[in-house]
């Protein structure tokens, strides 16, 4: 995903998001991204899939 994405004060209904590392994770396992990217077009099962959204939360220190 190109550049980051704005973190919102509302979460993102619909999306739980459970990696509590990510500079979006929200206390209750939310998302407060503006909005999600995931990846690859093709993929075939969830193992093939990953949020292009993530950030980890020591790079925006």
């Amino acid at each position: 995903m190109e550049g980051r994405v704005e973190k919102k004060n509302q979460h993102l209904p619909g999306v739980k998001c459970v990696v509590d590392t990510c500079h979006y994770h929200a206390q209750g396992d939310y998302c407060n991204a503006a909005k999600i990217e995931i990846q690859p077009r093709n993929a075939q099962d969830t193992e093939e899939t990953d949020c292009a959204t993530f950030i980890h939360k020591q790079q925006m220190t």
